[in-house]
């Protein structure tokens, strides 16, 4: 059944050729059928759905639609373009900068990914710059301050290796953080020059185009009081999740409503713009991959890449298997649950950072796609017409990265 479980995926993704075939709720079918095929009972199918998922993009698109009705998104970009001159190079890596700031600073991933994304596909769609490119960028940021010292990665990565005797130097920290800001970088110059070169990022200077972003007309709602009271919901959600740990999808959807309430917005006007359509997709992904985990799918597939060989070879398995598994599941459960494979492998002369490092970013460059949380906000944040195009997009990158993220990451860090 694990086998029969990742031929139908292969099969769901084959059929998105088809004219007026729905991915989202085929993959919420094949999950009932497969279930039914392998005994698992329908109510624990239906426990895989990811309740936290729809929670945190309702919520936080809840928040952002009630920002873009009133026109405070559309203040928020102005000000991003003055802080950048108007240089339109720089306007894509705006979202870098913030992402890897706030992940560096200890904010949870997928938190900052909700603070990100509509940024980043709010200037991609103002300016007619590629939103994958947007996308990209974004996100890497994010990758880049993950392994900082104040958070999640960089803090499981000391704990896990003290914990397993490694000998991790009093350097770790230090070489964790280079190594991941060093990563982005390479990554986002990468993504600029290859951008360029496709004029898929803009040139030259930029000015605020007149009608405002994507010609949103503020209404009644709009105005100075309206934007004061958006920014201070907005700041306490952020706020509240990075200091506090608090859900930011239960915080935006909860700011969500206040907003509606004294702005006097139309509920519709507001529930129209959260992408359900998005939240289908995904979910009914979510509930399939979950399914195929239970069935022991991934196991299948990282004993395919499992062979006998040298300590270096080993890790770029450990990497590949990191990297294969990640890219369906949760990654800093994929990193803590791999690393008990690398003591044996530090005994036998691998470079403890190195082999932190390598299986560190094997498991999160593989993070930019569609079939996780970080896809859903990315595709709920992008334009509804460039939706279909982004999955696609997303997808193949992910697919691509699977292949080249885990053989990159050990060739640059293995020796470290």
């Amino acid at each position: 059944m694990a086998i029969a479980s990742i031929v139908v995926l292969v099969a769901l993704f084959a059929a998105t050729l088809l004219p007026r075939f729905d991915l989202g709720s085929a993959a919420l079918a094949a999950a009932f059928l497969l279930g039914l095929a392998a005994g698992v009972p329908v109510d624990e199918v239906t426990g895989f759905f990811p309740a936290d998922f729809f929670v945190l993009i309702v919520g936080v698109t809840a928040l952002f639609a009630v920002a873009q009705l009133n026109g405070t998104l559309e203040w928020l970009l102005d000000l991003l373009l003055r802080l950048v001159g108007g240089r339109a190079v720089l306007v894509p890596l705006v979202p870098f900068v913030i992402g890897a700031v706030l992940t560096a600073i200890g904010t949870l991933p997928a938190a900052a990914t909700a603070i990100v994304a509509p940024v980043a596909l709010g200037l991609a769609a103002r300016y007619r710059y590629s939103p994958l490119v947007a996308a990209v960028l974004g996100i890497t940021g994010i990758i880049s301050g993950l392994l900082s010292p104040l958070a999640v990665y960089g803090v499981s990565a000391r704990g896990q290796g003290d914990k397993l005797g490694i000998g991790l130097p009093d350097s770790a920290p230090v070489a964790f953080l280079l190594g991941g800001l060093l990563t982005g970088l390479v990554v986002c110059a990468v993504c600029l020059l290859v951008a360029a070169r496709a004029k898929a990022v803009p040139r030259g200077r930029v000015t605020a185009p007149e009608g405002g972003l994507s010609g949103v007309d503020t209404g009644p709602a709009g105005g100075a009081r309206a934007r004061g009271v958006t920014l201070a919901c907005m700041l306490a959600v952020v706020v509240l999740s990075v200091g506090f740990d608090l859900n930011v999808g239960y915080l935006g959807l909860t700011a969500a409503v206040l907003l509606q309430l004294v702005l006097r917005l139309e509920p519709g006007a507001v529930v129209s713009k959260i992408p359900w359509g998005v939240v289908l997709l995904i979910g009914g992904l979510l509930t399939y991959v979950g399914l195929m985990q239970e069935l022991g799918a991934f196991t299948e597939i990282s004993e395919l890449l499992r062979i006998e060989g040298s300590p270096g070879l080993s890790l770029l398995v450990l990497c590949y298997i990191a990297g294969v598994t990640s890219f369906a599941a949760s990654s800093i459960a994929v990193f803590v649950t791999t690393m008990p494979l690398l003591p044996p492998l530090v005994a036998d002369g691998v470079s403890p950072v190195g082999a932190v490092l390598a299986l560190a970013l094997a498991s999160i460059l593989v993070d930019i796609n569609p079939l996780g949380i970080t896809g859903g906000l990315l595709l709920g944040a992008a334009e509804p017409s460039a939706r279909p195009k982004l999955f696609r997009q997303l997808l193949t990158y992910g697919l691509v990265s699977i292949v080249v993220a885990p053989p990159v990451a050990w060739l640059a860090f293995g020796w470290w």
